[in-house]
């Protein structure tokens, strides 16, 4: 919402313009005023929705033609003035006021203000008004309402100005289509979401516990049994669906809102739907869909227990039939609160963890959401709006980890979470690897990978459990990815497959070694397709000697096919919480920072206590006076000390 509101009153000389703002000022009326008043700025403490709030007057003569125009162009609602008095004043608002302000291009609310009512009798003729004013906003969309006021005896002069500033804070042209007297759809479509958000159990009822619960975030304020019943009354008086088991309905959802905005209590409907997120074009707002949440280099994103306490009941709430995973159904309902499933381009569920008919089970959705927020902390931001997370900012469901570099100088890994690069020559098995690890049936089809493909399941190491992210990128991205520093460093582990059945799978690996700097990132080697003959590689070395040469563990053999993976993802995570183990090069290479800084001090240690040691020779033996070093000193104790045989 806006922090401030221009109002502009514009109208025909001699309709009381200057002096509706003088009369606001002065709260009192003022027989002589100037031609145009200075623009008069109000403090936001002074008013009811706590914005600035600027008053600009305005000639209608020639001479005030450029100043007005300019005024229209910067207004954000502008009151046109007539008076009660003078009915050409009133014939000039659809003829020439409203067509002007389309002539200049601005499209902002207008309130129609009817001056000097004093003139017959203080009396507002809610009828003829209606009569007269109903025509023109038909007409004209931007006519929000209509206010007669005196300014002689200071009769709704606040009244003007508060349905001016609501208009802008509050317009009812993005809520209402006020010709056919409904909810406009881009709002009903707004509410319709509100309400599945807030309908907690999914009944399609909001029970006196979700109305109260929606009262208190949207008004911080319960609801008190005497309003319930009148909302539920008024309800029942115009919408026979709109009251179900004692509860409210979609429909009486809706309604309730039509009755608030027809009524003028359209900030009502506005204060419910920014605190969902709306702005005035009814789309969530960027700031509400990806709060500001840094992430420093060289660290990772994971869901918080908060984050997995939400995804775990949102999974329970939609698992209608209780079989402990989510159908493709379900999953559709789930996700009606959102732009849709957001792995829909990603193979999902292949991706992870799935029952026999394709339904995602908890342990599958969870590690999928441990890997959008691993890889795409946004996405994950974004959807815990989408799907209600409300308790605290969406923020709080995500942690960032432990730089990398810090974890591996401690030698203790803090994350829960690991990335795995998989590379490999074309049908060394990279595929079949990753469909195992999510639980996917082995399939003899060869297939090209063209794209980036990720899967992720749970890994159990000694009682405490960690997902696996998994990531094979196909020709077209691998060197992309590879010669990225800013993308190598975001893996744990990086695992060369090559085809122990093929006798040139193993030079390809060998070959992207040498064409890519990765010497720094935790390795490991795997020997697919096992359950086929051994062949030799046409490699200077055989993969066992490659390894032993680079202090690595020889190549974990695995069949796939045979369903035979000799538990290399376990292997995989315990490299990733202990990379020092498998730095190629050996343990020197493996050095973290921390014992290359002990063996540095300890030299620096013994260093010093042998120089502290030839400084006391020097000052005992060496010293003028004193009895000089014996003969048998060898020579380079002389060149030490500085001194001449």
């Amino acid at each position: 919402m806006r922090r401030d509101v221009r109002i502009l009153l514009v109208g025909d000389e001699g309709v009381g313009k200057s002096t509706i703002v003088t009369s606001l000022i002065k709260e009192a009326y003022v027989a002589q005023v100037q031609h145009i008043v200075p623009e008069v700025t109000i403090p936001p403490e002074v008013t009811p929705e706590n914005v600035t709030t600027y008053i600009v007057d305005s000639g209608a003569g020639p001479q005030d033609r450029p100043h007005l125009e300019a005024e229209i162009r910067k207004a954000h609602v502008i009151c046109v003035v007539y008076s009660i008095d003078n009915p050409n004043s009133f014939d000039r608002i659809p003829t020439f006021w409203l067509p002007l302000f389309r002539q200049l291009g601005v499209n902002v609310p207008v309130i129609l203000v009817g001056n000097k009512i004093d003139l017959r009798g203080g009396e507002v003729t809610n009828e003829a008004l209606e009569e007269e004013i109903v025509p023109i906003m038909n007409d004209f969309k931007e006519v929000e309402t209509c206010v007669e006021c005196s300014a002689r005896d200071y009769l709704n002069i606040s009244a003007v100005f508060f349905f001016a500033q609501k208009a802008v804070l509050h317009p009812t042209a993005p809520l209402y289509d006020s010709r056919d007297h409904v909810l406009k759809v881009e709002c009903k479509n707004a509410l319709r979401r509100i309400f599945k958000l807030c309908d907690a159990n999914k009944d399609g009822i909001l029970d006196a516990g979700e109305l109260n619960e929606f009262q208190r975030k949207c008004f911080d304020a319960p609801l008190q049994s005497k309003e319930l019943e009148g909302i539920k009354d008024l309800v029942r008086q115009h919408d026979e669906r709109g009251v179900r088991d004692d509860g409210l309905t979609e429909s009486g959802f809706l309604y309730l809102h039509t009755a608030f905005i027809q009524r003028g209590r359209q900030e009502t409907t506005w204060t419910v739907l920014r605190k969902f997120g709306y702005a005035e074009d009814m789309r969530l707002t960027e700031s509400f869909l990806l709060p500001k949440f840094d992430i420093p280099q060289d660290c990772s994103v994971e869901l918080s227990p908060k984050g997995y306490q939400f995804f775990t009941d949102i999974f329970e709430t939609f698992d209608r039939d209780q079989d402990g995973a989510l159908s493709l159904t379900e999953l559709e309902e789930l996700f009606s609160t959102s732009p849709g499933n957001p792995w829909a381009t990603q193979r999902f569920p292949d991706t992870t963890l799935s029952d026999d008919s394709g339904a995602v089970t908890l342990q599958g959705w969870l590690a999928q959401w441990s890997m959008t927020t691993l890889l795409e902390p946004k996405t994950t931001l974004a959807y815990l709006a989408y799907l209600g997370y409300s308790n605290d900012s969406p923020t709080s469901a995500l942690q960032v980890t432990r730089a990398r570099k810090v974890d591996r100088r401690k030698g203790k890994v803090t994350r829960n979470v690991f990335l795995c690069y998989v590379c490999g020559a074309a049908g060394s098995g990279k595929t079949s690897l990753l469909r195992a690890f999510a639980g996917k049936p082995f399939s003899a089809d060869f297939e090209p990978t063209s794209k980036m493909v990720s899967v992720v399941n749970a890994v159990d190491i000694d009682g405490s459990e960690k997902y696996l992210v998994l990531q094979e990128f196909g020709s077209k991205y691998e060197p992309e990815t590879l010669r990225n520093p800013k993308k190598t460093d975001l893996a744990d582990v990086i695992v060369y497959v090559h085809d122990s059945s093929d006798t040139n799978s193993f030079s390809y690996i060998s070959n992207l070694r040498q064409q890519y700097s990765l010497d720094h990132i935790p390795t490991l080697f795997v020997a697919t397709k096992s359950d086929l003959d051994l062949a030799l590689q046409r490699h200077e070395v055989q993969p066992d000697v490659y390894c032993r040469r680079l202090n690595l563990q020889v190549p974990v053999s695995v069949s796939t096919k045979m369903g035979n993976t000799a538990d290399v993802f376990s292997t995989i995570c315990r490299i990733a919480m202990n990379p020092h183990t498998a730095i190629p090069g050996g343990a020197d290479r493996a050095l973290t920072a921390t014992a290359r800084f002990r063996k540095y001090v300890t030299l620096t240690a013994v260093l010093g206590g042998f120089t502290a040691g030839l400084l006391m020779i020097y000052r005992t033996l060496v010293r003028p006076g004193g009895p000089g070093l014996p003969s048998w000193t060898p020579s380079w104790a002389f060149w030490l000390l500085g001194v001449k045989r």
